[in-house]
C-alpha cells in the first residue's frame, strides 16, 4: 500500500466495521424505544429522552461521517462489488447524502422533540384532549419542512416524504391508486350499508382480559412465534421492532369488550415480525434487512391480519378453543354466526379496529389531511374539526371525542408523515401475493389443520428472505410474475361481501 490509498480489501472491511458500529447503536436506540412504548416509568421520560437523543446524535455522526461518505462513494461504483453490497451500498449513500446535509444540533433537537412529542400523544389521548398535543404536532411539521429542505431536492416535499416510506411513490400515483378504491368500494360499502345487518352484538360482551391473554398464549403457539426469536408485550398503539433477525418484539392491546381485536392485531403484528425474522441472515445488521419499503412490510402484516386471520378456515382450529375460553359468551354462537360478525362491514372511528372493507377510506382520510398539511391547505389549528368533518363526509360517522378521533394513531407523533398510505397499499399487495401464492398452496387447509409454519415458509421464500434487496414493483413481478394491479385487491373485496351479504 502506498500513502493512504486503500486496497480493495481494505476499504471492503472499513465498510463492514462501520455497518458494525451503526449497528450497535441502532439496537440501542431500538430497544430503549421499545421500553419507552411498554414499561418504562413515565416519570424518567425527560431523562430517556436527552441521552436517546445524545445517542441519536451519535449514530448521526457515523451515518454522514465524511470519510465513510467518501468510500461508500467509491465502493458504489467499483466493478468488483457483488450484487448485494451494491445495492445496499447505493442505499447507504442515499440516506447518508439525504441527512448529513442537516446541521447534527438541529437533527439531534429533533430526536428529542419527537419524543417529547409523542410523551405529550400519550398524555393528550389519556385526557382525549387535542389542545395538549396540537402545539407539538405543529413543531413537529415545521421541523420536518425544514427537514426535508435541506436536502435542496426539487421533489415536492411531501413526494419526498411518499418516497421515503415507499420508494418510487408519488401524490400523483397514490391519487389514481385512491380514486381506483374511491370508485369501486363506496357504491360497495353504500350497498352493505342498506342489506340486512349481520349480529356481531356477541362480541362486544365483557371477555376479562386475563382470560384474553390464556387464549393468546395458544394464538402464539400456532403462529409458531417463537420465544427463542420473538417476544410480545402490550402498549397504547400495538407495533413492532427490533433489533436483528432473532430478535423480534411485538406488543398487543386487550380490549374488554372486543375479544377479537387483540388477535387480529397480533396476528398483524407478528406478520411484521416474521418478515424481520426470515429475512436471510447474511443481511442482518445492513439495510437490505432494516430499509424494507412500509408498503411491503405492511403487505406481510395485513395479509396475516385479514386474508388468513379472517377466514372461516383459520377459525375452524382456533373457534372451538376460544368457546372453550369464554363458554358464556360464545357457547351458544355457530362458527358462521362469529366468521360473519368479524367481518362486518360498517362505518366506525378507529381504523385499526376498523373492518377490511371500510379501512381504506380511514387511510384516505389521513393522506388528503397530510397533503393539506404539507401544501399548505391545511392547519394543525382546529385539525380535531377538519378530521371530524372528513370522518363524517368519507365515513359517515360523528366522531364523539379526540381519543377515538385524532388522537388514535401514534404516528403523526414521531413525524412519520408519509406512512399511512403504504398502509392501503401494502394491503392491496397482499391480495395479489396470496393470489399467487393461492396457485401453490392450499391455504385453507393448512390453516385449519394448525400449519400455518407452512405457509410462512412459502412467505419467507417467495418474499421474506429478500429484505430490501429489491423494490417492491420489481418483487411484486418476481412473485406473481406481473406488475402490481390494484384489482386483485378490489376483486377480492367485491366478491367477499357481495357473498356475505347476499348482494
Amino acid at each position: 500500500m502506498e500513502g493512504n490509498i486503500m486496497t480493495y480489501e481494505e476499504k471492503l472491511q472499513q465498510y463492514k466495521d462501520w455497518i458494525f458500529r451503526r449497528s450497535a447503536y441502532q439496537m440501542a436506540l431500538a430497544i430503549i424505544g421499545i421500553d419507552k412504548q411498554t414499561v418504562a416509568p413515565s416519570a424518567g421520560a425527560a431523562y430517556r429522552d436527552e441521552r436517546s437523543a445524545y445517542l441519536a446524535g451519535e449514530l448521526f455522526s457515523i451515518e454522514t461521517d465524511p470519510a465513510m461518505v467518501q468510500l461508500l462513494k467509491e465502493l458504489k461504483d467499483d466493478p468488483q462489488i457483488d450484487g448485494d453490497n451494491k445495492r445496499a451500498i447505493e442505499l447507504y449513500y442515499k440516506q447518508a447524502m439525504d441527512t448529513m446535509c442537516i446541521p447534527k444540533e438541529e437533527f439531534v433537537a429533533y430526536q428529542k422533540l419527537r419524543d417529547e412529542s409523542f410523551d405529550a400523544w400519550i398524555k393528550a389521548k389519556s385526557q382525549s384532549d387535542y389542545s395538549i398535543f396540537e402545539p407539538y404536532l405543529k413543531k413537529i411539521i415545521e421541523v420536518s419542512k425544514k427537514m426535508y429542505r435541506y436536502r435542496n431536492s426539487d421533489k415536492n416535499l411531501y413526494d419526498q416524504m411518499l418516497d421515503d416510506y415507499e420508494p418510487g411513490m408519488t401524490q400523483e400515483k397514490y391519487d389514481v391508486f385512491f380514486t381506483a378504491l374511491k370508485e369501486r368500494l363506496v357504491p360497495l360499502i353504500q350497498k352493505v350499508t342498506k342489506a340486512k345487518q349481520k349480529n356481531e352484538a356477541f362480541l362486544h360482551q365483557e371477555f376479562p382480559i386475563e382470560d384474553q391473554k390464556k387464549f393468546m398464549i395458544q394464538l402464539l403457539a400456532y403462529l409458531h412465534f417463537d420465544s427463542s426469536w420473538g417476544y410480545q408485550n402490550e402498549s397504547e398503539h400495538p407495533f413492532t421492532s427490533w433489533t436483528c433477525e432473532n430478535d423480534c418484539r411485538t406488543t398487543t392491546k386487550y380490549v374488554t369488550n372486543d375479544v377479537v381485536s387483540a388477535v387480529l392485531s397480533t396476528v398483524h403484528e407478528v406478520g411484521h415480525a416474521y418478515y424481520e425474522h426470515n429475512v436471510d441472515p447474511k443481511y442482518d445488521g445492513m439495510i437490505l434487512s432494516e430499509g424494507i419499503s412500509s408498503g411491503m412490510h405492511e403487505s406481510q402484516s395485513r395479509l396475516c391480519e385479514n386474508y388468513l386471520a379472517r377466514t372461516t378456515a383459520f377459525w375452524k382450529y382456533h373457534y372451538p378453543k376460544l368457546q372453550k375460553a369464554f363458554p358464556t359468551q360464545l357457547g351458544n354462537v355457530s362458527i358462521e354466526e362469529f366468521y360473519e360478525a368479524i367481518n362486518v362491514a360498517k362505518p366506525s372511528f378507529v381504523r385499526t379496529e376498523a373492518d377490511e372493507l371500510t379501512y381504506p377510506l380511514h387511510i384516505l382520510v389521513r393522506y388528503e389531511i397530510e397533503k393539506g398539511l404539507f401544501n399548505g391547505i391545511i392547519s394543525t389549528e382546529g385539525l380535531n374539526e377538519t378530521w371530524n368533518k372528513m370522518y363524517k363526509e368519507y365515513l359517515g360517522v360523528d366522531v364523539p371525542n379526540d381519543k377515538v378521533g385524532i388522537l388514535q394513531d401514534v404516528h403523526w407523533s414521531d413525524g412519520s408523515f408519509g406512512y399511512f398510505p403504504t398502509y392501503a397499499l401494502g394491503t392491496a399487495f397482499a391480495a395479489q401475493y396470496m393470489h399467487a401464492m393461492r396457485k401453490d398452496l392450499d391455504v385453507d387447509t393448512l390453516l385449519s389443520n394448525n400449519q400455518y409454519d407452512v405457509i410462512m415458509n412459502w412467505l419467507k421464500e417467495h418474499i421474506h428472505k429478500y429484505g430490501f434487496r429489491y423494490e417492491a414493483p420489481e418483487l411484486m413481478k418476481m412473485v406473481s410474475g406481473e406488475e402490481f394491479n390494484v384489482n386483485y385487491y378490489l376483486d377480492y373485496l367485491e366478491e367477499k361481501y357481495t357473498k356475505l351479504y347476499n348482494l
